[in-house]
C-alpha cells in the first residue's frame, strides 16, 4: 500500500518528514510479529498507529483490545490482564479471564506502559519471552499468543536509572521503535488539520464552515500546542459552535487559545505533569510564604540595629539578646539562606551588622552563631522537593492517623498516587 493510500484510509492528513517516516516503519513492521514500542506526548495520535499495525497484519481478523494502563487501578490491574481465580481476593466471586486470554491470536495495545506497576512488568515480560501467564490465585500455567504494542509518554530509559520501570522489559518492549511527532514539529500541517476538523464540525452541526485570515493562521502556526492534535480539535469544535461569525481574525482566535501564564517563580525541569502539579503549587506556597516571613524578620532587625533607640523602647536590648532571639527566630521561621557578618566592637552594644540577600540552597547545614559574633555563618534549609514531599505525606497521614483516602484528599492527590509515593518512600505507618 502507498503512503498516500494509508494516510486515507486512516484518515491521517499531514507530509512532514518525520510523520512519514513513522508512517512508513508502521507499515513495514505490520506484517511481523515484532513488539513495538510507540513513543509520543500525549495527544499526538499514538493509539492509531497501534491500528495501522493491527489492521496490515496477518492478526486483522483476530481481536483488537487497547488497554490503558495509567487508568486501572493498581491492586487489579492483574487481574484485568492475566485474570483471576474464584476467592483468590475479596470480592472474587467468580474466575475471570484476562485480556491476554481473551484477545488470544490477536493484538493488545498497552497505553501508558510507564504507569504499570513493578510487579506486573515482570510478568508481562513473562509473557512476551515465554508466551505464558498464571491467573491470579492459580498455579496453573497458561499459554497466549498475542501481539504486543507498547506506546508511552514518558521516556523509559529515565525510568529505568530511577528504578521504576523494568531495563529487560524495556529492551524487550524496544524492538521496533516508532517516534511520533509532536504538532509543534509539524507546523505545516496544522493548517491543514484545522481546516479538516472544521469542516467536519460544520457538518456535524448544520453550520457554516469558519475560515482563517492570514493574522489568524499565523497565530495557528506560532502557538506550541501542547496538547498536539487532540488540542487542535478541540479548539476547532469550540470555534465553530461558539463563534458568531464565519470570518475568524487573530483576536477572535487568540480568546480561544488558552493564556499562558508566567509565574516568576522557580521551575522544576522533567517534573511529570498532572497530580504532582498539586502538590507542587503547595510546596512553592510553603517556600514563598517561609520567604516572606523572612524577609519581614530582616527588616524588622535591620530597623532595630541602625535605631538603638527603638531597641530602648523595646526593652533591654543588648548585642547579645539581640543575636539570641535572631537564632530563636531563625530557627522558628526556617530561614533559606543568610550571611551573617559583624565586626567585633565591644564599645558598641548595638554593632551593624549585615545581611546579605538569600541565595540559592543545596544542602542543609546547621546554624552556628558565636558569641563574640566574629567571621562568616550561614543559615541553610533544603529545599528539596521530595524531602518536603514526603514530609507533608506523613503530616498528611499522622493528622488523618493512617487512613489514607482522607489524607490523599487533604493533599489533593488520588489515592492510588498516596500508595505509589508511600512505596516510593519507603514510609512506615
Amino acid at each position: 500500500m502507498d503512503l498516500q493510500s494509508l494516510k486515507n484510509r486512516f484518515s491521517i492528513i499531514g507530509n512532514t518528514p518525520s510523520l512519514n517516516h513513522a508512517l512508513n516503519t508502521a507499515e513495514q513492521v505490520a506484517a511481523t510479529d515484532l513488539t513495538v514500542l510507540i513513543v509520543g506526548e500525549s495527544g499526538v495520535g499514538k493509539e492509531v498507529f497501534s491500528q495501522i499495525i493491527h489492521s496490515l497484519s496477518a492478526r486483522k481478523h483476530n481481536p483488537f483490545i487497547a488497554v490503558n494502563c495509567g487508568a486501572i487501578p493498581e491492586g487489579t490491574i492483574d487481574s484485568e490482564l492475566f485474570g483471576h481465580e474464584k476467592g483468590s481476593f475479596t470480592g472474587a466471586v467468580d474466575s475471570r479471564k484476562g485480556y491476554f486470554e481473551t484477545v488470544n491470536g490477536g493484538t493488545i495495545f498497552l497505553d501508558e506502559i510507564g504507569e504499570m506497576p513493578l510487579g506486573t512488568q515482570a510478568r508481562l515480560l513473562r509473557v512476551l519471552e515465554t508466551g505464558e501467564f498464571i491467573r491470579v490465585g492459580s498455579s496453573k500455567v497458561q499459554k497466549t499468543d498475542v501481539r504486543v504494542i507498547a506506546a508511552t509518554n514518558r521516556e523509559l530509559m529515565e525510568f529505568t536509572q530511577k528504578g521504576k520501570f523494568r531495563e529487560d522489559l524495556y529492551y524487550r518492549l524496544n524492538t521496533v521503535p516508532i517516534r511520533v511527532p509532536s504538532l509543534r514539529d509539524r507546523k505545516e500541517d496544522i493548517p491543514l488539520l484545522f481546516r479538516k476538523f472544521v469542516v467536519d464540525f460544520a457538518e456535524k452541526y448544520k453550520t457554516k464552515p469558519i475560515f482563517l485570515d492570514e493574522e489568524a493562521r499565523g497565530l495557528l502556526t506560532t502557538y506550541s500546542w501542547p496538547g498536539n492534535v487532540r488540542e487542535l480539535k478541540n479548539i476547532a469544535e469550540q470555534i465553530s459552535v461558539l463563534s458568531t461569525t464565519d470570518q475568524i481574525n487573530g483576536q477572535i482566535l487568540a480568546g480561544f487559545l488558552p493564556q499562558v501564564t508566567k509565574h516568576n517563580m522557580p521551575m522544576v525541569t522533567g517534573a511529570p505533569v498532572g497530580e504532582f502539579a498539586n502538590e507542587r503549587e503547595i510546596l512553592y506556597k510553603l517556600f514563598f510564604d517561609m520567604k516572606k516571613d523572612v524577609n519581614e524578620l530582616k527588616k524588622m532587625f535591620f530597623e532595630i540595629l541602625q535605631n538603638p533607640s527603638i531597641a530602648g523602647q523595646s526593652g533591654n536590648f543588648t548585642r547579645e539578646s539581640i543575636m539570641n532571639e535572631l537564632k530563636e527566630d531563625l530557627l522558628q521561621n526556617n530561614i533559606q539562606h543568610s550571611s551573617i557578618t559583624a565586626p567585633n566592637n565591644a564599645s558598641n552594644p548595638i554593632a551593624p551588622v549585615h545581611i546579605s540577600n538569600p541565595q540559592p540552597i543545596i544542602n542543609s547545614q546547621p546554624l552556628i552563631i558565636d558569641n563574640d559574633m566574629q567571621g562568616h555563618y550561614e543559615v541553610e534549609e533544603s529545599l528539596n522537593i521530595m524531602d518536603k514531599e514526603k514530609e507533608l505525606i506523613l503530616k498528611a497521614l499522622k493528622k488523618h492517623r493512617g487512613r489514607r483516602k482522607d489524607a490523599a484528599t487533604d493533599l489533593g492527590i488520588s489515592e492510588r498516587t498516596l500508595y505509589r509515593k508511600i512505596k516510593e518512600y519507603n514510609i512506615e505507618e
